[in-house]
């Protein structure tokens, strides 16, 4: 599983990035989590607000906070 954080070292991006460390750390998932900050990158996505959360190419939420409850949610219905 690939999943990738989308933002621009916000402190929301940041806190998600964390928090979807922890969330992999606690189902136990194979995943290979990479920050992606650079703005046409981003733009690729068509996400425009910040922070985003991309697994397997898919983006699943964008310009929310999510909980670590959340982050879980998305991350098992792959």
């Amino acid at each position: 599983m690939e999943i990738k954080i989308l933002g621009t070292g916000c402190a929301g991006c940041n806190a998600l990035y964390e928090t979807t460390k922890q969330a992999v750390a606690e189902l136990a998932l194979n995943a290979n989590i990479v920050k992606v900050e650079d703005m046409m990158q981003i733009i690729n996505y068509n996400v425009l607000s910040l922070p985003g959360l991309v697994i397997d190419e898919k983006v699943v939420s964008a310009g929310k906070k999510l909980s670590l409850a959340e982050v879980k949610e998305l991350l098992l219905k792959k």
